[in-house]
């Protein structure tokens, strides 16, 4: 039975969908680190500040915490005991992140007062993830991850396959 819950992955992988629907499914409760790192205008959160809110969450008893930020992925890592790590192709999260600045007319982003913004810089960090940033997230996730149960899902299939087991699973 899964109660600390880590998700992550490269912008536009589903991080935050499949955070909020296992949240629904499990009833442990979401907690979103874009919303602890960026307040509004898009200014963030010192990184002192930005641990010690991580910290604060990851010591609780029940959580599912969703989002990249792996320089500090050790924190949540180490008190997880399910790890779920969206490894989708980089083509899939270009063109989830493009449309979903396309259907959010209302501008809504990933933190309040943080409108939906998709600009050149962006783009490059989804394209370079896999290359810059995966690996660090795999290596903290082999140093500090190791006694958790990891799940990697490649394909939105896999993904609303794991989302169906999780829910055949609540209903036990």
């Amino acid at each position: 039975m899964m109660r600390r819950v880590v998700v992550l992955g490269c912008g536009g992988s589903g991080k935050t969908t499949l955070a909020v629907k296992l949240g629904r499914s499990t009833g442990l409760p979401t907690i979103h680190l874009d919303e602890l790192f960026w307040n509004p205008g898009w200014v963030p959160t010192p990184k002192d500040e930005f641990v010690a809110r991580q910290a604060e969450e990851a010591a609780r008893d029940r959580w599912i915490i969703e989002g990249d930020y792996a320089g500090s992925l050790e924190i949540r890592a180490a008190r997880a005991d399910t790890v779920i790590f969206l490894d989708l192709p980089r083509r899939i999260c270009l063109v989830r992140v493009i449309l979903r600045r396309l259907r959010r007319r209302d501008g809504a982003g990933p933190a309040p007062g943080c409108p939906q913004k998709v600009d050149l810089e962006f783009l490059r960090w989804i394209w370079h993830w896999r290359r810059d940033r995966r690996p660090i997230a795999l290596t903290k996730l082999k140093e500090h991850a190791s006694g958790a149960r990891q799940v990697v899902l490649t394909t939105p299939r896999e993904v609303e396959a794991f989302l169906r087991e999780q829910n055949g699973q609540a209903g036990r």
